[in-house]
């Protein structure tokens, strides 16, 4: 990440005693399309057209997302920049981090993680949730299992793309880790955000009542999609209220109040994102894959609970896994993996029995040669 680059807020403003009535309309259109980029950036949920762009404007969202850039260690299963330049299907690994700041010592825990594809041919969007507590062999860990979640913690962003890479044997094309705590940031720059909440609940500075619209500041909306005890879906649950706020969020970006503060939302942006996605791939991804938007998909790898070593997981069957990576291969034009799946990761050795109400679908093998077909 270049540190040396000038800051945005540097950038000469817009001279609008020269501009006549309809280039004033023309630059609220250029800021409102830049303004859908950053929605794009935040959850590539959302497609928007971007044309030319006022040069000042350019500058700042470009130095904004440059600054944002972090490349990881992993080495990449395709060559992404002819899959962007052929206009094939995408995947991009969308990481939400708990708590604190990005760069920090204590990196926190990734919460929430979705596999995003995009098919521009089929002009279809997928985004596919991993729940938090699923069990994995974490790449870099030398433990037998553990949460997925604790994947970047453990090895940061390489790690957690290698350990989706190799549970569901996909490819990751690139990566977007966002802090959760900078979506509260984001939320008071846009104004606030209107919600139809989906239960009623209590939690931390969130009240509300389900099916009664309400509008929520930046730490009520952080409270409302982070709380998960008291939802009957539980995890499930929660990843739903994160994708209703996100797309509140979204929305919000595309209205007039937001042009005014563009700005300040891209220092939002930059302070709460990485992204191994260069401005030049999100500028390609919005010029050829942005009709995916009239067609989105919701997936969940579904797994059950089980208690091991006093922690709570969700195992996925085998079955279940290779369900998911199926049709996550099939929207990325791939035929299914020839690699073998395996459910529950169990060393009867290191690790006491399952409860009763567990189920046991077969133990771990230790080999970790990745084979992906391609």
């Amino acid at each position: 990440m270049n540190n040396n680059k000038k800051d945005f807020n540097d950038a000469p403003p817009l001279r609008r005693s020269e501009e006549n009535h309809s280039h004033r309309k023309q630059s609220a259109h250029k800021k409102r399309k830049i303004l859908s980029l950053i929605g794009l950036i935040i959850v590539l949920v959302s497609f928007y057209g971007v044309g030319a762009y006022a040069y000042s404007l350019l500058g700042a969202a470009k130095q904004t997302i440059g600054k944002t850039y972090q490349k990881t260690t992993v080495k990449k299963l395709r060559n992404v920049s002819q899959v962007l330049k052929s206009k094939k299907p995408v995947s991009i690994l969308l990481l939400g981090t708990d708590t604190g700041d990005l760069g920090r010592t204590d990196k926190g825990r990734t919460d929430t993680m979705i596999v995003a594809t995009i098919n521009p041919k089929t002009k279809r969007a997928t985004l596919t949730s991993i729940p938090r507590d699923t069990q994995v062999k974490v790449t870099g860990s030398s433990n037998t299992y553990d949460k997925i979640n604790s994947a970047y913690t453990i090895g940061g962003t390489s790690a957690a793309i290698s350990t989706v890479q190799n549970t569901l044997h996909i490819p990751i094309d690139f990566y977007l880790l966002v802090n959760m705590g900078g979506l509260a940031k984001l939320v008071n720059a846009v104004g606030g955000v209107s919600i139809d909440p989906l239960l009623t609940f209590h939690y931390s500075y969130a009240n509300v009542v389900k099916g009664k619209t309400v509008t929520l500041n930046g730490n009520q909306a952080l409270a409302y999609s982070r709380m998960r005890y008291t939802d009957p879906e539980g995890d499930y649950g929660r990843q739903k209220r994160q994708k209703q706020v996100i797309e509140a969020i979204v929305s919000k970006l595309l209205t007039v109040s937001s042009i005014s503060n563009f700005q300040k939302i891209l220092n939002t942006v930059k302070d709460n994102m990485q992204t191994d996605l260069t401005f030049n791939d999100m500028m390609t991804i919005e010029t050829n894959y942005k009709d995916a938007a009239g067609d989105i998909k919701s997936y969940v790898l579904q797994g059950e609970n089980a208690t091991i070593g006093g922690l709570s997981y969700q195992v996925a069957t085998a079955e279940e896994k290779k369900k998911i990576s199926d049709k996550i291969r099939a929207e990325l034009d791939l035929n299914p993996s020839t690699e073998t799946f395996t459910g529950e990761i169990y060393n009867s050795s290191s690790y006491g029995s399952y409860g009763s109400n567990s189920t046991s679908y077969g133990r771990y093998s230790s080999s970790t040669k990745s084979y992906y077909g391609y």
